[in-house]
């Protein structure tokens, strides 16, 4: 360790510093000590920005959606566009799948924004069930729909897709953007490969998702890139007692 002189420890044990886990030796040993740092009130505040740091940023997110959601009943995570219209009948179909979900014994988990997440919030509570909200950071957050009854805000998407997966038997897929795609094709990778116990997969829109599934069948599978199977992995419809048929059936209620 980096000792003043007059230290008691013989000058080769200077040249090693155990910080944790952490072994730094000769010119990377680091002056003072970790309690030093900690207690010193002065100093560089561009710690609070480092990679360690975040770490344990990360960590508190999992502990806080883990201690939110943890007593929840059995839930189906439903995605869709912020966009999409109030009144609209991609928002309507959302508040009717809402609420059956509610019907069937389930809570209903959304992205807690506005548009379809917004719709299936709403159709949960006025079904009187459990209506979640997993809301993200992001630079034009509109923050957590006003019909969300648990609501936890991430900074990380990681950390928000893990609850999204892992606190739902089933996912129902509305009409959406960039970041409906994103869960959605995250969701069906986590199944392909095993990753998650197989859970129902429904796509909401025959005509929206229609160009998707004829892309992935005739040059996805087509061209040898995923196995025919593979389109078995999600279902398509455009009737919401068939869709809270399939996630029921399929998740044994």
């Amino acid at each position: 360790m980096a000792n003043p002189e007059g230290s008691p420890f013989p000058a080769e044990q200077r040249l090693e510093q155990r910080l944790g886990p952490v072994l730094r030796r000769r010119d990377q040993v680091q002056a003072g000590t970790t309690d030093q740092r900690l207690l010193d009130s002065e100093g560089d505040s561009q710690w609070v920005h480092t990679d360690p740091w975040r770490v344990m940023r990360i960590q508190s997110e999992f502990v806080e959606g883990f201690g939110a959601l943890a007593e929840l009943p059995s839930a189906i995570s439903v995605f869709g566009s912020a966009r999409t219209p109030a009144g609209s009948p991609e928002y309507e179909a959302g508040v009717r799948i809402g609420r059956a979900l509610v019907d069937a014994g389930f809570a209903v988990i959304t992205g807690g924004g506005p548009g379809a997440m917004e719709a299936a919030n709403r159709g949960a509570r006025e079904g009187n069930g459990i209506s979640v909200g997993l809301g993200i950071e992001l630079p034009f957050e509109q923050g957590l729909n006003p019909h969300v009854d648990i609501g936890v805000n991430f900074r990380y998407f990681f950390v928000r897709k893990t609850m999204f997966v892992k606190y739902a038997q089933g996912f129902v897929v509305l009409p959406g953007g960039l970041g409906t795609l994103d869960e959605l094709f995250e969701a069906l990778t986590l199944v392909q490969t095993r990753k998650v116990t197989r859970f129902p997969i429904v796509l909401f829109g025959t005509e929206y998702w229609g160009g998707l599934v004829d892309w992935l069948r005739d040059t996805v599978v087509g061209q040898g890139k995923a196995s025919a199977g593979d389109l078995l992995l999600f279902h398509v419809t455009d009737d919401v007692d068939e869709a809270v048929a399939l996630v029921t059936k399929e998740t044994g209620r």
